[in-house]
């Protein structure tokens, strides 16, 4: 077997390496290219000590920490308090969104560690508390907690001692919890449950009935809702349903059409729309559901039309 074939069965699993350190599906498949490219460079300084996965998680990792121009990725609630806009506003193309990725890329993989990707370490609240992380440390928690490297193979792809290793994991722990939600414990650590694609269920028949009190039924008291690339966001029930009503008349919008999928391990629905005066429902953007208790806690939605990622038709008719 060659060089490139041998590396070539890592791809997936590196693209998923940088996407838990860079937050970005994007910046990802620019961070697997150039692993490669190094890799490839360097290929003669290969001695075989490590394992080749050992040496090109490395090159990985190195190339995430070295790209400083890189910036910290984020959701709309980290940068102003909750509002309800008077005006529509219009979207920040300027600000590094955290975005999402797709489950039918997660779940290609042919290799065996990267099979069981567990939804706690590739849900968005996962990213966006991993990214409170200076990149070392952030390399280091994921090496330990989520791949569950051993201390020395850690120092040995991260360039530290496994003294420096361990005090990385003592700093790092801390601020994730701080970061992450509070009943995250509950979640499952497979694909969305049959409750939770039930709840999806009722929240598509609301929609489509047009009935505010019924989505109302479907939230926690302390929703939040947010629409990368819309610096704004939603706070509480009230707000949330407010938010969505306008679009329950077809006349402000069009017609609506849903198909459920998964993001980020996560229940999703792919949202279609047929605007008036047309024939066919397009995509529009995905709805990420964050659910609690039973109760939906938070939803991302995110405006995109790039519908092939995710394994979805590029129209309904």
């Amino acid at each position: 077997m060659t060089f490139e074939e041998q590396a070539e069965r890592y791809r997936h699993e590196l693209r998923v390496h940088c996407y838990r350190m860079l937050g970005s599906y994007d910046d990802a498949e620019d961070m697997v290219q150039e692993t490669y490219l190094r890799a490839w460079r360097a290929r003669d300084t290969f001695d075989g000590r490590s394992s080749l996965r050992a040496w090109l998680y490395r090159i990985a990792t190195n190339a995430c920490i070295d790209d400083v121009r890189r910036p910290q990725r984020v959701l709309p609630y980290q940068l102003e308090p909750a509002t309800f806009p008077a005006t529509a506003l219009p979207p920040r193309e300027d600000i590094p969104w955290l975005q999402p990725f797709p489950d039918v890329l997660l779940d290609r993989a042919e290799e065996p560690d990267a099979v069981a990707i567990r939804r706690e370490t590739i849900e968005l609240a996962f990213l966006i508390a991993i990214q409170h992380l200076p990149p070392r440390q952030r390399a280091v928690l994921i090496f330990r907690d989520v791949l569950g490297w051993p201390a020395r193979e850690t120092a040995s792809v991260t360039d530290l001692t496994v003294a420096a290793v361990n005090s990385a994991l003592q700093r790092a722990r801390p601020v994730l919890r701080e970061h992450l939600p509070p009943h995250r414990s509950e979640w499952s650590a497979a694909t969305p449950s049959p409750q939770e694609q039930e709840l999806l269920n009722k929240y598509v028949a609301a929609w489509h009935a047009a009935d505010p009190e019924a989505l109302a039924a479907l939230m926690h008291e302390d929703i939040r809702i947010t629409m990368p690339p819309y610096p704004f966001w939603f706070e509480g029930r009230k707000d949330a349903v407010r938010s969505l009503v306008p679009n329950l008349t077809p006349a402000y919008r069009g017609h609506w059409r849903f198909l459920p999928t998964t993001v980020n391990r996560q229940p999703t629905l792919g949202a279609y729309l047929q605007p008036p005066d047309t024939s066919a429902y397009r995509p529009f953007g995905l709805d990420i559901f964050r659910i609690e208790q039973g109760l939906i806690a938070e939803l991302t939605a995110y405006e995109t039309t790039d519908f092939n990622r995710l394994g979805l038709p590029a129209e309904l008719p």
